[in-house]
């Protein structure tokens, strides 16, 4: 297979390609024709084999026509006046990602992005010298320094649960650390970014509900790839991106807040005229939507772009997605052992994220090969990663992240490359 003339033509050994064949198939869910049909919905698959749905999903037709033909609308009449326009399409875009999580209109926020959504959350704790968060080590590098900030600025304590031998985090230890010393915060990212574990966000969600300890789950990589059910999650907060495997747009994200919440007096620190009403001089009232975790000013054209992925996803099949990614990243982790490579995703259940160990290779040379061969993948180092690497003594990963729109001749051709490069001379 050659994608836009630029994969090279170099094939593994014998071994290796009937390895990758015998590898436990894709879902066969998805029917050639549906594939095709899916593919010419994706204009990139044409040009490029996509490995990076962890970073950026490939958007599809309904996706970028909704974001595009937004834009064109407020070219013509304005920006405030087309979102006006449109608030029946809004309105829609709320309605599709609440479905997407089992959540309710009112429970949605749309953000600028993940990070900022995350914040808002975070924020609307209130924090005191000496209160604790409880999170995990394999939680997201900047939910990391968000909590390190607090420590430095506030005196929190971020305490990290140990992880089974499995590699999840230790539930029991959790629920042991939760009841005995009733942190103020426990955060819990559902897959982190280097790697393809699984954490049972919802085992850890029982434990705070029932000692009702506020819960905060970044659900960044896991949108889009695995059903998710806010209530059977039991968080209070959780907080996605639209970009990765939802196949949404960059710039766009959004966060699902609890009832719990939204009838408390909890809100963001920074709030501003979308989240409460200024009634006198000295007071306010909050929206009792998750509206007031909002501002008031964001891209209605990405709004919309996320609403569009989120039907697109739905309407593909959720848990269909999750069985065909699934099986092909387990093509993937053989195909790349077969070829003598360590893989370093560990946990009693991995998704669509695979992360592999180059040797004599530095990080950015070995990416821009792939590249130039038109391949997309991503590399994590060891900075966004830093107890988890420690323990697997790397400094850098390559990371693949397969979706349901991927071939297996695509994965066969890009293990190849991969095994070519890192078994030629010309290491770097």
């Amino acid at each position: 297979m050659e994608v836009a003339g630029r994969v090279s033509a170099s094939v593994a050994t014998a071994s290796l390609v009937n390895a990758i064949s015998d590898a436990e198939p894709p879902s066969m869910t998805f029917c050639g024709e549906e594939l095709e049909r899916l593919r010419a919905d994706t204009p990139g698959c044409r040009e490029r084999i996509h490995l990076n749905n962890a970073g950026a999903g490939l958007m599809p037709r309904p996706v970028s026509r909704a974001i595009i033909e937004h834009l064109e609308l407020e070219s013509r009449i304005g920006g405030y006046e087309a979102a006006e326009a449109r608030t029946d399409a809004v309105g829609s875009a709320y309605e599709a990602v609440a479905r997407l999580v089992g959540g309710d209109r009112r429970n949605v926020a749309f953000t600028e992005n993940a990070t900022s959504a995350y914040a808002q959350a975070l924020s609307a704790i209130p924090f005191e010298p000496g209160d604790t968060i409880l999170t995990s080590s394999d939680d997201y590098v900047s939910n990391q320094l968000m909590f390190l900030s607090l420590a430095r600025r506030l005196g929190v304590r971020v305490e990290r649960g140990p992880n089974t031998r499995e590699g999840t985090v230790d539930v029991g230890a959790i629920a042991d650390f939760v009841r005995r010393h009733r942190p103020r915060l426990v955060a819990l990212t559902h897959v982190p970014t280097n790697s393809g574990l699984v954490q049972p966000i919802a085992d850890v969600g029982r434990v705070c509900r029932e000692c009702e300890v506020p819960y905060l789950v970044d659900v960044c990589q896991s949108i889009g790839q695995l059903p998710l059910d806010v209530e059977g999650i039991g968080c209070d907060f959780l907080s996605a991106t639209s970009r990765k495997f939802l196949r949404g747009p960059r710039g766009s994200g959004f966060l699902i807040v609890s009832d719990r919440i939204l009838q408390s007096d909890c809100a963001p620190l920074f709030i501003d005229l979308r989240g409460a009403t200024w009634t006198t001089l000295d007071a306010y009232r909050l929206t009792d939507t998750a509206a007031r975790f909002e501002n008031w000013e964001f891209a209605y054209g990405l709004m919309l772009g996320t609403g569009a992925a989120a039907d697109y996803g739905m309407g593909v099949g959720i848990g269909r997605i999750a069985e065909r990614v699934k099986a092909l990243a387990a093509q993937t982790r053989a195909g790349l052992r077969e070829a003598g490579l360590r893989v370093l995703d560990r946990g009693a259940e991995l998704c669509g994220i695979v992360t592999v160990q180059i040797p004599g290779w530095e990080a950015k040379a070995f990416h821009v090969e792939l590249e130039d061969r038109g391949i997309n993948t991503s590399v994590s180092t060891r900075s966004f990663a830093l107890v988890d690497f420690t323990e697997k003594g790397v400094e850098w990963a390559l990371r693949l992240s397969p979706h349901y729109y991927n071939t297996e001749d695509e994965i066969r051709d890009a293990v190849s490359v991969i095994a070519d490069l890192t078994g030629s001379e010309r290491r770097r």
